[in-house]
């Protein structure tokens, strides 16, 4: 196979003095290892190609309209996995690039949770597994059905700025999205795959960043995606930010995701968790949102009413909602939901528990779903890339966020936070884009609400609407996390993907994993 080279980028804003070059073959491919490997899978033994290592992304520079020359400004690490075969088959073969969230994490929950050739073990929330930990094959990698580019942004992972160029040029949402951008681009070219069906997948803010980058590639590049996966979406920060002063539909969309949590936690006795579910989002998108539209307007006896379902549903004292307003943000209701056991609740992934340290604290200070899993993620990631791979490199391999931090909104300013414009801009200009849409129920930190009212207001035409796919999972933010459900959910990730590419018919949920119409609400 090609590997990828050294090439070009265009800087962190749009800017008339910086241009893309064109990307050179010849060029030092940075420090890139390749290794063959072979593996077995559901779809019979898999023979593929790994490529680790550090893209350089540069730009040809202008100054007072004089060309400067040629300027490397960052070095992206990328591990792509790509099935062995003939050239001609290889081209028509799905790639998919994918990337996590944060903003601030690198690619190494999906790639070693869901996606790649190998997991990590972890175990799940009544199934921990202690250190050290061990790396097993996954059989129902998406390497079956798609090629694969796992891209870290910058500061995360091993991707670094050049020694003379400022990484926080990347660390904000057009400077993330142009490096991404042209890491595909450069990718792509370079490996003679623009005639190969094409993915992006990305996990939290990566599907802030995926909805960003398909319209943005359609736009800068003429580059057409075949498919979109979402995994735990937020295209809109208007919908989830609780903290915003005067926004209430935060609370109208965690409602659900909390009266699940609190059914997890044997709130609910035994009562269907589906059944559930959809009174209380009846419940929140009705008489929930007009007390909270009523303000100071509502009666005090409607307000104690009101005060005690949700009380009920989220299961927590009638007091404790009253003393919010009403209005229970996340962090307080993490920490308040098992307060009598001494325990907090995961925001990550409402099932997992942990002692607080201080019982009295008002809102969550660690989150025990995150404390979970990173530990053998930092084991897959600095074992993996290393032992297996063999990529050498002295540098950290940054697992979180603190670097990149503050992260950059300016394009913001006054506004919401949003990629779904640049989403139904691709669809529209792209009738043939497919969306694969995931939610976890115990997800309290994209909840599944906020994702169905985002898709719901979609500017794109009633018809485009049957190009989206929506899967819900008794899962959390990384639902895989769950043996079962990354197995059910590796299988349809698989099926969309044979579906976007023109290789299946649409795929049918059935059973527990349903799908979810978001024009109607309707299972």
């Amino acid at each position: 196979m090609t590997t990828p080279s050294a090439g070009g980028a265009e800087a962190a804003v749009d800017s008339p003095t910086v241009h893309e070059q064109t990307p050179d073959p010849t060029m030092i491919l940075g420090d890139s290892v390749t290794t063959n490997h072979r593996i077995d899978t559901v779809g019979g033994e898999l023979s593929y190609t790994a490529t680790a290592g550090r893209m350089t992304i540069g730009a040809e520079v202008f100054d007072d309209g004089k060309f400067k020359g040629n300027q490397a400004r960052a070095r992206v690490f990328v591990a792509s996995y790509v099935l062995d075969a003939p050239d001609d088959e290889r081209a028509k073969r799905p790639v998919t690039f994918i990337f996590n969230g944060g903003p601030g994490s690198p690619t190494v929950w999906l790639q070693f949770g869901l996606f790649g050739p190998h997991l990590v073990s972890t175990g799940d929330v009544d199934s921990r597994v202690a250190p050290p930990y061990a790396l097993t094959e996954n059989a129902h990698t998406l390497l079956i059905d798609s090629d694969l580019v796992f891209i870290d942004p910058m500061t995360t992972g091993f991707s670094r700025a050049t020694a003379d160029s400022d990484p926080s040029q990347y660390h904000g949402y057009i400077g993330d999205r142009d490096l991404i951008a042209d890491a595909i681009r450069l990718w792509s070219t370079v490996n003679q795959r623009w005639v190969s069906p094409k993915f992006l997948a990305g996990e939290s803010y990566g599907t802030t960043r995926a909805a960003a980058l398909v319209g943005y590639l359609l736009r800068r590049h003429g580059m057409a995606f075949n498919g979109v996966i979402l995994i735990s979406s937020v295209l809109d920060f208007h919908t989830i930010d609780d903290a915003d002063e005067g926004n209430d539909d935060p609370f109208v969309f965690y409602l659900p995701t909390f009266a699940g949590a609190a059914h997890y936690h044997g709130k609910h006795g035994d009562r269907d968790l589906r059944d559930l579910l959809d009174e209380v989002q009846a419940f929140a998108e009705t008489d929930y949102r007009l007390a909270l539209a009523r303000g100071s307007r509502l009666p005090a006896a409607e307000r104690r009413e009101i005060g005690a379902k949700v009380a009920g549903y989220l299961g927590v004292s009638t007091e404790f909602v009253l003393r919010a307003n009403l209005r229970v943000q996340h962090g307080h209701f993490v920490t308040e939901l098992r307060r009598d056991d001494e325990l907090t609740v995961g925001r990550l992934d409402t099932r997992f528990t942990q002692s607080p340290g201080r019982n009295n604290q008002a809102a969550m200070e660690v989150d025990p779903s995150l404390d979970f899993i990173l530990q053998p993620y930092a084991f897959a990631a600095n074992h993996y890339f290393r032992s297996v791979l063999g990529y050498e490199t002295e540098l950290t391999y940054e697992l979180m966020y603190g670097r990149v931090f503050p992260w950059s909104y300016r394009e913001f300013e006054n506004r919401s936070v949003s990629s779904a414009d640049d989403l139904a801009a691709a669809m529209r200009s792209n009738p043939d884009l497919k969306v694969y849409l995931a939610s976890g129920f115990y997800d309290a930190a994209t909840p599944y609400a906020a994702a169905e009212h985002v898709f719901a207001h979609l500017r794109i035409p009633a018809g485009a609407y049957d190009g989206i796919v929506s899967y819900y999972y008794e899962g959390g933010h990384m639902m895989y996390v769950n043996g079962a459900i990354r197995v059910a959910q590796s299988d349809h990730i698989r099926e969309f993907v044979r579906w976007a590419s023109g290789n299946a018919e649409k795929p049918i949920v059935a059973g527990e994993y349903r799908f979810h119409d978001i024009r109607t609400g309707l299972g």
